[in-house]
Order: C-alpha cells, then structure tokens, then sequence
C-alpha cells in the first residue's frame, strides 16, 4: 500500500510544483500590464502556497516517505516548467 501512497504523493507533486511555478509564470507576464503590481504578486504568492500546503498535507498524511515523494514530484513539476518556457520562448 505504501508504494501506491508515494506514487500518488509524487503525482500530485508533479501536478502541483507545474501548478506552482505555472502560476508564477504567470504572475510574471502579467505584471507589466497590471496596476497594482504589488497586490497581484502578494496575492499569487498566497494562493499558490496555499494551493500546494493543503496538497502537501492531504497527501503526505504523516508520513514522511510521502514526504520525499511529493517533494521529489514538485521539483519535477519545476524542471518541466522551466522547459517548457524556454522551448516556447
């Protein structure tokens, strides 16, 4: 049952670390075209956050190795964004 566990908790870190750093992408394009930088940065910041410490705490339930698996998929999630944008850009 525990590799099922880590699977799932490194999927939904691969899902939430391309959430996160999606999101910050975003933030990024959107702050020359916004009036209130500061209130878009500060608010992107603390939804993503929250997005992924809820994940984080639904799907690691205490256990480290789900710990490290989440971890390990949200740092993957990372690397794919940063490849994806500079394949695009």
């Amino acid at each position: 049952m525990s590799g099922i566990a880590q699977t799932v908790s490194l999927m939904a870190g691969i899902a939430l670390g391309l959430v996160f750093y999606g999101g910050l992408w975003i933030t990024i394009q959107r702050l020359t075209i916004t009036r209130h930088p500061i209130a878009l940065t500060l608010g992107s910041l603390l939804l993503r956050l929250a997005v992924v410490l809820v994940g984080l705490l639904l799907v690691t339930r205490g256990r480290w190795q789900n710990a490290v698996a989440y971890l390990a998929g949200f740092v993957i999630g990372r690397i794919a964004v940063s490849r994806y944008l500079r394949v695009c850009t």
